[in-house]
């Protein structure tokens, strides 16, 4: 029986990779580039939209250590993106382009994995099916997953217990060539991973003029009634409107950081980052917007070596779709009372390119133990991904929002006195660890 995998994003191909190297065939459907997004700009296989980062790969932070157990696991998306990296710090950042086009060049010549390019408008009834279509759902595909919604509970599919949505923004991209590098110096913050970044220090007369811009800035309005923001991923103007130390405090913060031209620390400071390992193109970090485009020329060129900055690629924003999985997935991310159909990525409602791969390599475990009569087993809420997956399928579906993993999810330590922040996390990897692989030793083959 040949698996079909809807939606060629990272949880997609992960979970498409997972059961090809189980010995499964798989039919990987992915629209692009026939009919594209908002948001996309190729039809390469798991593309990154908003940012080339995949956040930190040190173990005492969430994202970090998920991302190990995905190494344990066997994760092509991880593999890939550390073959690809670009300097970031303790981050771990990709060439964009490189990484989709080698995720695209190992899926279409996997001998068990036949890549679709063709739109799926209905949630497919035979065989097993991995949904994976990922937070800019199609149209009609969206609209067949509210029909199944409402079959599996009546009355939710046009409430707070069906499809629900958020606005999510990604950053610009700037040419290396045009910026100004007299005006910029390299480090990281807290001296963590060298001089990976460019940082463009403010004084505090600078920082007050770019908040006031950011305040008038024109901004692209969304058509939708009422516009709901991702609190991880808010634009720079909507955290300007929050109070006007937000951004120095956010993704502005100094500190770590002293400017060589002064020895101080800046009032400020905007980070750069590498977005291609030939050195080409920068990200803003932190400056996911939906200014107009006009806009972002006028005020992002006046910040201290940008002021000749050529875009490569503007910051906009999109709506994002997810399911109510609370209500409408079980522990293994099985859809309720439909056996043979998982769903995988941003569309279960976990927030992140880490995250949508790693229940894309959960999806396509699950899907291959199916097939072989196994038993599925929820991975422990003592790891990352266990911990991630218990509230994406047992939050109040009343209240419920995407969410990033973070140790917050995780069960106490228990008892043992007051514990140290940064000992606390490494023990709740080394917890996590452990049992993972135990988990590991019994449910993955």
């Amino acid at each position: 029986m040949r698996v079909s995998i809807v939606g060629g994003g990272l949880a997609g191909s992960e979970a498409a990779w997972q059961l090809a190297r189980a010995g499964f065939e798989v039919l990987l459907w992915e629209m692009r580039p026939r009919s594209m997004t908002p948001a996309h700009r190729s039809g390469l296989l798991a593309e990154l939209v908003c940012s080339n980062s995949l956040k930190s790969n040190a173990l005492d932070s969430a994202s970090g250590l998920l991302k190990e157990e995905m190494r344990r696991l066997g994760s092509l998306v991880i593999r890939v993106a550390e073959d690809h990296a670009v300097p970031a710090g303790s981050c771990l950042a990709v060439d964009r382009h490189a990484f989709s086009s080698s995720i695209t060049a190992i899926l279409e010549r996997h001998p068990r994995v036949e890549v679709v390019r063709e739109e799926v408008e209905s949630v497919p009834q035979e065989g097993l099916v991995i949904l994976a279509s990922g937070p800019l759902t199609s149209a009609p595909l969206a609209q067949a997953l509210s029909s199944l919604i409402e079959e599996t509970v009546p009355g939710s599919a046009s409430s707070q217990k069906g499809l629900l949505s958020f606005f999510d923004a990604i950053s610009p991209i700037v040419w290396a060539e045009s910026l100004d590098l007299s005006r910029v110096f390299r480090a990281s913050r807290y001296g963590r991973g060298g001089e990976d970044y460019l940082n463009s220090p403010l004084s505090q007369e600078e920082y007050d003029w770019l908040w006031g811009e950011l305040m008038r800035a024109e901004t692209a309005e969304a058509k939708d009634f009422e516009t709901h923001f991702f609190e991880g991923c808010l634009p720079i103007e909507e955290l300007a409107m929050r109070g006007k130390d937000t951004l120095r405090f956010g993704p502005m913060k100094p500190v770590g950081l002293i400017d060589p031209s002064t020895g101080k620390r800046p009032w400020a400071a905007i980070q750069l980052r590498l977005e291609n390992r030939e050195g080409t193109m920068y990200n803003l970090v932190g400056f996911q917007t939906r200014m107009r485009q006009a806009e972002q020329e006028r005020v992002f060129r006046k910040i201290p070596g940008l002021e000749r900055a050529e875009f490569c690629r503007y910051g906009s924003m999109h709506r994002n779709t997810f399911i109510n999985s609370p209500t409408l997935l079980d522990k293994n991310l099985q859809w309720k009372g439909k056996g043979g159909l998982f769903l995988a990525g941003q569309v279960t409602g976990v927030e992140g390119y880490v995250e949508s791969a790693a229940t894309g390599l959960l999806a396509g475990i699950n899907a291959a133990r199916l097939l072989q009569d196994k038993a599925l087993e929820a991975p422990p809420p003592d790891t990352a991904l266990g911990s991630l997956i218990r509230y994406i399928t047992e939050a109040d579906p009343d209240h419920f929002q995407p969410m990033n993993v973070n140790f917050g999810l995780f069960p106490p330590l228990g008892a043992g006195g007051k514990v140290p922040f940064k000992e606390r996390r490494m023990r709740y990897a080394w917890r996590s660890l452990v049992a993972l692989e135990q988990w590991k030793a019994r449910y993955v083959s």
